[in-house]
């Protein structure tokens, strides 16, 4: 489940400086078009109980982008799989099917591992 309120004011519960503003600590990252992507693609079974996933990695954007690119490549392979953390799992080897998907979609500096 995940939680409903979070809060980045680091332990900041009240202030009486009328003139004190929150500063955000991280800038807001663009997303880079498709053709300057550098994704890299690899097959890992490492601490998934023997199961193997695909993972994408190398993705520079908004966490919402993320999670598009990660659904469109989840429904052209027909399996599972999660966007987070900068990386795209997909359930199962489908290395060739993501790679398909991804130079179909201007992902041109891909590479498969």
């Amino acid at each position: 489940m995940a939680k409903k309120f979070t809060s980045n004011t680091n332990g900041l519960v009240f202030s009486t400086d009328p003139n004190f503003k929150l500063e955000d600590d991280e800038p807001a990252q663009e997303t880079l078009p498709a053709a300057q992507q550098k994704l890299r693609i690899r097959l890992e079974t490492k601490h998934r109980g023997g199961k193997a996933v695909t993972l994408v990695t190398g993705f520079i954007g908004t966490d919402a982008d993320l999670e598009d690119l990660g659904k469109k490549l989840k429904n052209f392979c027909g399996t599972g799989g999660s966007a987070k953390d900068a990386e795209i799992i997909i359930q199962g080897d489908q290395r060739d099917k993501v790679l398909q998907w991804l130079l179909k979609n201007d992902y041109k500096q891909t590479k498969k591992v």
